[in-house]
């Protein structure tokens, strides 16, 4: 007796194909049965599920599963597109289960493979399926552009919005709180942390019910432009039909933008000047609300009792100038440790802040302590920059003909969709879309290919730039010329304690450097006792020499 598993899917879950999803599993139980030499182990089925990517599909994988265990012989499913649209996936799954002895048959195909030259067919309809799947893709992202277009609204509904049947209505309790953000904001001076907490001490809660508050949710209802009556869509994309998954949309395709699109909140001047008090507080360095790359100590500063990093504030001197500090996440954001009106616990010890070049100081003493050969690593490094540029000079030559030779099959492709117009294969509309992408693909290609011939032209001189580069390493190596990107890779995390004291990590080095904040105005090392103290291992600006924690050999 044969045990014959089954396989079913549709792609969603109207009432169309919920009837198509009932009358596969019904004729698969019918088949079986009316076979003598099959016995139905189970049905697998995936209802309302796309076939591009097995990775979401549970029964698929559950079937999978139980083919390993050897709870069948067969699989039977309709067709190859009900099995994966995926050719790589068709195949791999295939092969996996001919391993095991378990062959699949697709009824409408006519495909077993167990059969001698299943794997051919199989790739030639995995093929079409997955043809099929990028040409639906195509047409549905197509439409959705045009739909976009006239303004309908694809997303959800929002805080200060109701989105229903692609239109945006205003919801009154949500606006209020909407409009009290952007007076907070714009009106009162008041950084995003604040408002948070002050949004969070109110009760005031967010479109999900929640009052945990953040900076980055004020700061992303602060730049939404629909609040001031536009609308911006395609802010993200999907690059890849197999895959779903989705990306920002930083200029890879154009966005649809309507002004006036519908009944604002907040009026477009108050929008406007909240845009322009982002881009003046994120010039001046006052946002304090995340930390990238921006600055030398960005994300390394840690705090010891909560465990978040420092952020960087501006201050000003009394003579005009400004000074950076930093100060713990949590800190800035709640205060003092101390229970809120619900009894949570919020805040953090750590409150004082840290001057940057302090923590600065604190690092290049650590830096400056290590025992390295500079002179060996100035050549090495050297060498290595002038054997970069030789091999980038070589590379830009490959580089300009594997753009020619991509450029060449894009021009063919072109060409050929021409013909597939002809041929009935696509619409008129298809034709035009796909003439767009490939004209706007020869543009960008044609455009690196003379980039690369500019960079072909130049003329390098190796021994002189060899010179510069040692005489540029020199001085980074000695810490005598300020260069963020070297000393920030040599940088692991700076720990921060409550009695004012830091410990400096490098990385792939096990030693801690550790100095004490006087009056936050000079770094202190501390030396631990039981270890010998050598004149020459204690910093000139060190006050006193105190005892150590870790040697500095």
């Amino acid at each position: 007796m044969l045990r014959a598993a089954a396989y079913c899917r549709v792609s969603t879950d109207n009432d169309d194909q919920a009837h198509s999803y009932e009358s596969q599993k019904r004729y698969f139980a019918e088949y079986i049965n009316r076979e003598p030499e099959m016995e139905l182990t189970e049905i697998y089925a995936d209802e309302g599920i796309s076939g591009t990517s097995t990775k979401k599909r549970a029964a698929f994988n559950r079937m999978i599963s139980d083919a390993q265990l050897g709870k069948f012989d067969v699989i039977l499913t309709k067709e190859v597109s009900r099995f994966a649209r995926n050719t790589v996936d068709t195949l791999q799954f295939t092969r996996q289960l001919k391993a095991l002895g378990i062959g699949v048959r697709f009824m409408n195909d006519g495909i077993n493979t167990m059969e001698p030259d299943a794997e051919l067919r199989l790739s030639i309809m995995g093929s079409l399926a997955q043809e099929e799947s990028r040409k639906t893709s195509a047409r549905v992202k197509w439409g959705q552009t045009r739909r976009m277009e006239q303004g309908v609204v694809f997303g959800r509904s929002m805080l200060g919005y109701d989105v229903e049947n692609g239109e945006l209505t205003v919801e009154p309790e949500g606006a209020e709180i909407v409009k009290l953000i952007f007076h907070k904001y714009v009106n009162e001076r008041k950084g995003t942390s604040v408002i948070a907490r002050e949004l969070r001490e109110a009760g005031y809660k967010s479109y999900r019910g929640e009052i945990n508050w953040s900076n980055t949710s004020i700061l992303r209802i602060l730049r939404n432009e629909k609040y001031c009556g536009d609308l911006l869509q395609k802010k993200t994309y999907t690059p890849d039909y197999l895959t779903h998954e989705k990306k920002y949309n930083r200029g890879a395709e154009e966005k649809v933008f309507i002004e006036n699109h519908h009944e604002p909140i907040i009026s477009k001047e108050l929008w406007m000047e909240a845009q322009r008090e982002i881009a003046r507080r994120n010039r001046d360095g006052k946002l304090g609300e995340c930390h990238g790359n921006r600055y030398l100590m960005s994300g390394k500063i840690k705090c010891s009792c909560c465990g978040k990093s420092f952020v960087a504030n501006k201050k000003k001197r009394k003579d005009g100038s400004s000074y950076r500090v930093w100060r713990c996440c949590t800190a800035t954001r709640d205060g003092y440790k101390h229970e809120d009106q619900w009894g949570n616990t919020v805040g953090c010890d750590i409150g004082y802040q840290i001057r940057d070049e302090l923590c600065r100081e604190a690092l290049m003493k650590s830096i400056l302590s290590l025992k390295m050969n500079k002179e060996k690593v100035m050549k090495e490094v050297a060498e290595i920059v002038t054997n970069v540029i030789q091999m980038t000079e070589n590379r830009e030559y490959h580089s300009t003909e594997s753009l020619k030779k991509t450029l060449h099959e894009t021009e063919e492709k072109k060409k050929r969709v021409l013909d597939a117009f002809f041929s009935g294969d696509i619409s008129k509309s298809d034709l035009a879309m796909m003439n767009q992408e490939y004209e706007k693909k020869i543009k960008e290609l044609m455009e690196q290919i003379d980039l690369a011939k500019k960079r072909s032209n130049l003329d390098y001189d190796v021994n002189t730039i060899e010179a510069d580069v040692r005489k540029h390493i020199n001085a980074i190596v000695t810490c005598r010329a300020e260069n963020d990107f070297f000393y920030g890779s040599l940088l692991d995390h700076i720990t921060v304690y409550p009695e004012k004291r830091l410990v400096v990590h490098l990385k792939l080095l096990p030693t801690e450097w550790w100095y004490m904040i006087d009056g936050l105005s000079e770094v202190t090392r501390k030396m631990k006792s039981s270890e010998t103290v050598h004149e020459h291992d204690i910093p000139t600006s060190v006050s006193t020499p105190a005892t150590s924690r870790y040697g500095m050999e």
